[in-house]
């Protein structure tokens, strides 16, 4: 009789209509640690805290709604899961980083298949370690992008894995002080910066589609990162970037597509020769600047990347001896040169000089009279009959004939 009596309960727990006045505390508090909470489709208040392992299942169904007060739902406990609810209207403090998720402190956690709308920030992952976070839909809200919150926030979280997400309308993505984590096949899109790494080493950036944000990847103080197979696309900002490696050493960054950016990659020199920045089988095409490296010290490798249709190539300030980097097999639309053994290669190096382009590389105010007939009238005399010995950007000693990746 008792058992029969426990069951009938958890048919009300569970089945119960959800009225749009319920609390969602109310349900959270009833559950037993451990329980799996399907709840009824509606509309419930929050915001909400999970203290305890709890699995939160709304199947689709379910609206949770903050309110505009604080953060819609709060967990401080491991082995929580959060499965097909969407959460809405969360306060609109940027101190107190208001959104839809915060995890205060967690392990083993799964945040996935949620819809998340008209919040500050999206998800937060505080001290939080072996997670995944998949499969959500996350959209701010529709303001200037600098007044939004971040889509996903990783502060001394590591371990984590970021997979498959829908984020567009975002300001960023930041990664602060959290390394070791994965974050693979994410669509992030129409925001600031999409992945903002601050002093968060050895992580994972593969196979992310970045369509239409100011920066595409910024890595600050972040060693070790490897970026690949993503495509990124239209970062047109003035100042923007598809990858951009500030004081960032023994980065590995390959196999990628970079189209249609102000500049394709920006990344200074690596601190030492042995945390050399490499750069292998990358497309660089229809870039204002293709790659754009500055500082005096050089120690970057270029391995088979294509260049194409960029306004320019490569770009590289700094007092520094260019024959510091290193550059092979690379495949470049400008190479002026003939294949006759027919080995693939190039009979001769690719070798890039900066004429007149020295005025604007050197002096960015210059940059707005770049192409002008002025301009343009001056390199082709200093081409012609050179009054001054052009600087060297590059030798590449095996160009490549034709591209060592496809690109459509």
């Amino acid at each position: 009789m008792a058992i029969r009596l426990f069951f009938s309960a958890l048919s009300l727990i569970f089945w119960q209509p959800a009225h749009a006045d319920q609390s969602l505390q109310a349900w959270i508090d009833t559950a037993l640690p451990g329980t799996i909470l399907r709840l009824p489709p509606g509309t419930y208040r929050g915001p909400a805290s999970i203290t305890k392992p709890l699995t939160l299942e709304g199947n689709g169904k379910v609206i949770v709604d903050g309110g505009g007060k604080g953060t819609v739902l709060t967990i401080k406990a491991d082995r929580v899961t959060v499965r097909g609810l969407t959460l809405r209207a969360s306060g609109d403090s940027h101190d107190a980083i208001d959104g839809a998720i915060m995890v205060a402190e967690g392990n083993g956690l799964l945040i996935e298949h949620n819809v998340i709308e008209d919040v500050l920030f999206g998800i937060s992952l505080h001290r939080t370690t072996d997670s995944v976070v998949r499969h959500n839909r996350i959209r701010s809200r529709p303001v200037n992008s600098a007044d939004r919150g971040d889509g996903l926030r990783l502060w001394y979280s590591t371990g984590n894995r970021i997979e498959n997400n829908d984020i567009a309308q975002i300001r960023d993505i930041t990664v602060s002080n959290s390394p070791h984590n994965r974050y693979t096949g994410n669509t992030i899109r129409d925001s600031r910066r999409a992945f903002n790494f601050l002093f968060s080493h050895r992580s994972l950036v593969d196979r992310n589609v970045l369509d239409k944000n100011s920066t595409g990847i910024i890595a600050l103080n972040s060693d070790g990162l490897i970026i690949r197979n993503n495509r990124i696309l239209h970062a047109m900002d003035a100042s923007g970037a598809g990858i951009a490696l500030k004081e960032t050493s023994a980065a590995l960054v390959v196999d990628n597509e970079i189209v249609h950016c102000a500049h394709g990659i920006m990344a200074d020199s690596p601190m030492d020769a042995i945390n050399r920045i490499v750069f292998i089988n990358n497309v660089i095409a229809h870039n204002i600047t293709g790659i754009y490296f500055y500082g005096a010290k050089g120690g970057h490798i270029a391995i088979n990347n294509t260049f194409r249709s960029n306004l320019w190539p490569v770009t590289a300030i700094g007092d520094g001896d260019p024959m510091n980097d290193t550059w092979w097999g690379n495949t470049w639309d400008t190479y002026e040169g003939f294949d006759l053994d027919g080995d693939g290669f190039g009979d001769k190096p690719h070798e890039l000089h900066a004429y007149a382009d020295r005025l604007w590389i050197e002096t960015p105010s210059v940059t707005f009279f770049r192409n002008s007939p002025v301009l343009e009238l001056l390199d082709f005399l200093e081409r012609l009959a050179p009054f001054s010995a052009p600087s060297l950007i590059l030798r590449d000693t095996a160009p490549r004939m034709q591209p060592a990746k496809a690109y459509n």
